[in-house]
């Protein structure tokens, strides 16, 4: 207990507190509750309130958390924050990758709400993780079963078949949508069952165009083919946001077909609640019996609140029916404690074995050995081809009167055919009668594919697939030949009907292929994810050639933890150049005078990366191309155990990634400077080098690390308020201070005494050029070795080894600046002292180069993201200052804003609130002018390629800070929260400097 000191750290605590205060509406912070505090930039004055940290745990505990009592609206809201907080200003190499991990441990904090041990330990690596160290990153991706993707965000994964909360799924749409992200999938399509409901598609689309996704949201029907029901997918097609698509739900012919829908799935509520009733009558006493537990009879009010909002089905009973039993095997585990120190050896090991089967126990188990339709004979399964007047009307339709009625409802779609069930008779014969509306096969549905429910005749229905798509009638004819002669060696009760049809088709077959001409029927893959943690698999596949080539090593030495698939999707990449014109001059001369090269092509600046279609092909022989993007649940427990001693242990975390970040640092600087000082002081001889030469050493380390990040962040053109340590990455300090210690013994004793002096007799007095060129070598390829062990971009390796070799001159220049100061004090022995210090030397060269180099990287990357950021504002700016416009149209343009006074007093609630948005607005671009790297120069240079217009909006919405006393009013009214003390004193101290800055630039561009 003496020793917790040494872990964690307060911030740690301080997460966790923020993320339980959630659950507690009391304790809520007051501004999350507010309209507007979404349209602040993540990177602007709401810093000044909380960390970047806190409020990505607020918005992730709100979206999950509303999941039971918030609204569609704050769910929205949340996922929106998320992406803000996160995706738009994670740090490092891997920013994408970063967000992910932060998203999915901050998923895992919110859950860990009653294991306070294992809360701590997500805090903190949460903490670690934000820093965005390629190492750290990739170690959390695969402890989370996530592979890398690349950060262009270009790779080819998918799934065609999930679920939602809203059908039988576990999570909401926004949930969903969240967790495709977190696992890289760009394509997604979410299936509901005979109907879809506007307010769930409206979530869906908009929670996916939040988060760049490519949604389409499909409905699956049941129609009768021959003496059975088979399904299929619509999707729909050209209906690309929220606005477009409630329209379409609201047309009358669409209220109709989906009110037909909802008697469907009335029917099959009603088929289920009398399943739960034949349970109760006659399992639940065995059940009770199999695991020696008590349990009240099921209610079907709690069942369906149990279900809701998903449609009340066979998996949500046996769901609810383990939920029960859970509870129940929970009473019975706290009796089996106390009687367990007083039971014999025999009574004990019954104990462990009832236990062992209730941790087994799942819902899975309860489906199968209870709710299986077998068993329940007099109850009719509602997917059962019967003549019955109160059978649905969708339930008494065929496949083709099913087709023709969904073709009346939109203009564009696409039919996909599941195949469950399905053999190459049947997809030839409905592919025929549906006269090519079915466009689709669902090739692979990761349900039926591991249960064995399809994998007999996929193979030979993709040659039939392949065969239509060919567009050649003798291959064509060649397979539908084959399928007669397998169907006459069968056994259907209707085989000459059967062969029958398969003639037809047969003399048919130019219109069969015609169908297809234009049109290919193409293959669909989907998991049929729910979510359910009974699932032995999860949503998304990914095609290997697509991903990073570290993911790829990973999915190649995984054994048996993700599946591949049979199947291979061939693609090509195509690399976009960007035109001449949008080329800087002096570069596009550059590139005219080497356009004879072979290799030119490859310097023009790329403007995109991505990967094509090619063809799709299954090989039931071989793994193919296309990986589970999740890992496979080996098998599914409770989590019982015996509490032998009346405790619970839990882990302490007490470990090298758990311990104080401030005696972690001072630890990494401590490893690092004792083979340094150790060198040193046994191999030099003059006191100055033996006990100061590692201080210098370091010294000339934490002065490149420093330099490199002042000159990064602004250097002497930096804000006034930010101090040169402000720009310092510690971490990165130590880090370095760690690395370069090993250096020492490396490059000075190594190299420079053992190789070159005692072994090849190059020193200071034989080739001073030779001797700092080897020790550069080394030095360089020692900065690559570490580098790469780190996990750092191939950019930065190659760029870390060049500039020790730049450093040679520089080397050279330093070693000749150095024997002048000697000479000129007629110092003796001039190549003997200089012998001594050649490493130091050498290493100051290295480090000089590298800070100037590095620092150029980082402005020009500070550069970037200010840009990234100033674009968003400005966006924001005159899109609101559009919507005041329009709602001023008798007002001369461009004056809108020259009276804010009458904006602020309008009765028009719309106007204040854009009021309101411009001040939001102007108070980020000033927070970014006087704090953040390179904010100065990015924005100078982005107004002055302003239109006319906009620099008059742009100068005129800054103007508005002026207002002191409204603006005032609205932080003391809480649009930043209760605690608003740091914003407004920014504010008021600080506005009249910007606005004087602000106002030469614009007597400036006026000249």
């Amino acid at each position: 207990m003496k020793l917790n000191h040494l872990f964690f750290d307060r911030r740690d605590h301080d997460l966790i507190r923020i993320v339980n205060s959630v659950y507690d509406v009391k304790k809520t912070p007051g501004y999350t509750r507010k309209a507007y505090y979404p349209f602040f930039h993540p990177l602007g004055i709401k810093e000044l309130v909380e960390s970047k940290g806190l409020r990505t745990a607020y918005a992730i505990v709100h979206l999950l958390e509303s999941m039971e009592r918030g609204s569609m609206k704050n769910r929205l809201q949340a996922l929106q924050g998320l992406k803000d907080e996160i995706l738009n200003t994670a740090d490092g190499s891997m920013p994408k990758n970063t967000a992910r991990i932060l998203l999915q441990i901050m998923k895992e904090l919110v859950r860990a709400k009653d294991n306070d041990a294992l809360q701590l330990q997500l805090a903190h690596t949460f903490r670690m993780a934000a820093f965005g160290k390629p190492r750290v990153v990739r170690r959390l991706l695969r402890q989370y079963h996530l592979l890398e993707m690349p950060e262009l965000w270009n790779q080819i994964t998918f799934d065609d078949h999930v679920h939602d909360a809203n059908t039988s799924g576990r999570k909401s749409p926004t949930h969903l949508i969240m967790d495709a992200w977190i696992k890289g999938i760009r394509r997604l399509r979410v299936i509901y069952y005979h109907c879809i409901e506007p307010k769930f598609a409206a979530e869906l689309i908009e929670a996916a165009r939040i988060m760049e996704i490519d949604l389409r949201i499909g409905i699956e029907f049941q129609a009768r083919y021959r003496d059975r029901y088979i399904s299929f997918i619509w999707v729909s097609r050209k209906l690309p946001d929220v606005e477009t698509f409630l329209c379409f739900l609201a047309e009358p012919h669409v209220v109709k077909f989906m009110d037909q829908g909802r008697e469907v799935l009335n029917y099959q509520k009603k088929y289920v609640l009398s399943l739960l009733e034949a349970f109760n009558a006659r399992f639940l006493e065995k059940l009770c019996r199999d695991l020696d537990i008590e349990m009240p009879r099921l209610c079907p009010k709690g069942f369906l609140q149990f279900a809701s909002p998903g449609l009340p089905s066979v998996p949500h009973l046996g769901e609810y029916i383990h939920h029960l039993c859970v509870e129940a095997m929970t009473e019975r585990i706290k009796g089996m404690n106390q009687a367990f120190g007083s039971s014999d050896a025999k009574e004990k090991q019954r104990l462990k074995t009832l236990l062992d089967k209730m941790d087994r126990f799942s819902a899975g188990d309860v489906i199968a050995m209870y709710l299986d339709p077998s068993q329940y004979p007099e109850i009719m399964h509602p997917f059962t081809v019967i003549n019955d007047p109160d059978l649905p009307v969708r339930l008494k339709l065929g496949f083709k009167e099913y087709i023709s009625m969904i073709e009346q409802l939109h203009f564009d779609f696409r039919i996909t055919l599941k195949l469950k069930g399905l053999k190459p008779e049947d997809v030839l014969e409905i592919l025929y009668d549906a006269n090519g509306l079915i466009t689709r096969l669902e090739i692979i549905n990761l349900k039926d594919f591991i249960s064995g429910g399809t994998t007999n005749h996929i193979f030979s229905i993709n040659e039939l697939q392949k065969a239509i798509n060919a567009g050649s009638l003798l291959k064509l004819k060649r397979v539908v030949r084959q399928i007669m002669l397998s169907v006459e060696q069968t056994d259907y009760m209707d085989k000459q009907d059967r062969l029958k049809k398969l003639a037809n088709i047969l003399y048919d077959i130019d219109a069969l292929k015609h169908m297809y001409l234009f049109r290919p029927l193409k293959s669909r893959i989907g998991s049929d994810s729910t979510g359910k943690s009974h699932q032995a698999y999860g949503m998304g596949f990914g095609i290997v050639n697509t991903l990073p080539a570290k993911a790829i090593k990973e999915i190649h030495q995984d054994r048996g933890d993700r599946l591949i698939l049979p199947a291979n999707i061939n693609v090509s990449k195509r690399i976009t150049a960007l035109s001449s014109n949008d080329i800087r001059p002096l570069f596009n001369r550059v590139i005219h005078v080497l356009r004879w090269m072979p290799l030119c092509n490859w310097m023009m600046p790329v403007k995109k990366r991505e990967w094509v279609f090619e063809s799709f092909s299954l090989d039931m022989k071989k793994k193919g191309n296309i990986v589970m993007l999740g890992g496979i649940r080996k098998e599914s427990r409770n989590n019982f155990n015996l509490d032998l001693h009346g405790t619970v242990r839990h882990n302490s975390g007490k470990s090298w990634k758990n311990l104080n970040t401030r005696l972690k640092n001072i630890i990494k600087i401590g490893i690092g400077f004792v083979p340094a000082f150790v060198c040193f002081f046994l191999t030099k001889d003059w006191w100055v080098l033996a006990w100061f030469g590692a201080f210098i050493w370091f010294a000339i380390t934490g002065f490149r690390v420093i330099l490199q990040s002042v000159l990064g962040g602004g250097g002497i053109n930096r804000s006034s308020l930010t101090k040169w340590n402000d720009y310092v990455s510690w971490e990165r300090l130590t880090d370095a201070l760690l690395y370069t210690g090993f250096s020492v013994p490396l490059l000075d004793y190594v190299i420079k005494t053992r190789l070159l002096d005692q072994t090849l007799n190059i020193n200071m007095k034989s080739s001073p050029l030779a001797l700092y060129s080897v020790i550069a070598l080394a030095n360089g390829i020692y900065l690559s070795s570490h580098n790469a062990f780190r996990g750092l971009p191939k950019g930065m390796i190659a760029g870390n080894f060049f500039r020790s070799i730049l450093s040679i001159p520089v080397a050279i220049l330093f070693n000749s600046m150095i024997r002048c100061g000697l000479i000129f004090f007629n110092v003796p022995v001039i190549d003997s002292v200089l012998q001594k210090w050649a490493a130091i030397i050498s290493k100051a060269a290295s480090d000089t180069v590298a800070g100037i180099i590095e620092g150029t990287v980082d402005r020009f990357y500070n550069l970037d993201l200010r840009k990234r950021d100033i674009k968003k504002k400005f966006t924001d700016l005159f899109e609101t200052y559009t919507r005041l416009e329009l709602l001023f149209p008798e007002t001369e343009e461009l004056k809108i804003l020259e009276k804010p006074e009458i904006l602020f007093t309008s009765r028009n609630f719309e106007v204040r609130d854009l009021a309101v948005m411009v001040i939001i607005n102007s108070l980020d671009l000033f927070y970014f002018w006087m704090y953040l790297p390179r904010a100065r120069m990015t924005m100078l240079d982005m107004v002055s390629q302003l239109t006319p217009e906009e620099k008059i909006i742009f100068f005129q919405s800054q103007k508005i800070l002026e207002q002191e006393q409204y603006i005032s009013r609205l932080f003391v009214e809480g649009i930043l929260g209760s605690n608003f003390s740091r914003p407004l004193s920014f504010y008021l101290t600080t506005y009249r400097n910007y606005l004087t800055a602000i106002g030469h630039t614009n007597r400036k561009f006026q000249c």
